[in-house]
């Protein structure tokens, strides 16, 4: 049996659950009020950094869901994403539109990746 790793955890949620040679992100946020392209760099810098604590990068990512406020955000955010995922390696994706946290809120995206071998 693979134990299953959870960092940092907390009494609601993990940041990330690690099991079976994947790595699970929560849905990763913005800073509230900022534009929908500086709250996506933030979410993308979070992951990146959760993907590292993980043991994986984003050239091993295998789905991603994009949640956006308004899908009249969508080219906005797809520029930050377009710029920031590995072209050879792109992930399975979503992108829908829902209420977030906060109306504040703009972006959350949620990360599935394998771990480096």
């Amino acid at each position: 049996m693979t134990d299953i790793q959870r960092l940092d955890k907390g009494p609601r949620m993990s940041q990330a659950v690690i099991h079976n040679g994947l790595a699970w992100l929560a849905g990763q946020v913005g800073t509230p009020g900022e534009s929908v392209t500086d709250q996506t760099k933030t979410v993308l810098s979070k992951v990146d950094d959760m993907l590292a604590k993980a043991g994986t990068d984003k050239s091993r990512l295998l789905q991603a869901t994009i949640w956006l406020a308004s899908m009249d955000d969508f080219a906005e955010m797809n520029a930050v994403w377009d710029a920031w995922v590995d072209p050879q390696n792109a992930p399975a994706r979503a992108t829908g539109e829902s209420a977030l946290a906060t109306s504040e809120h703009k972006v959350e995206i949620i990360i599935v990746a394998a771990l480096n071998d």
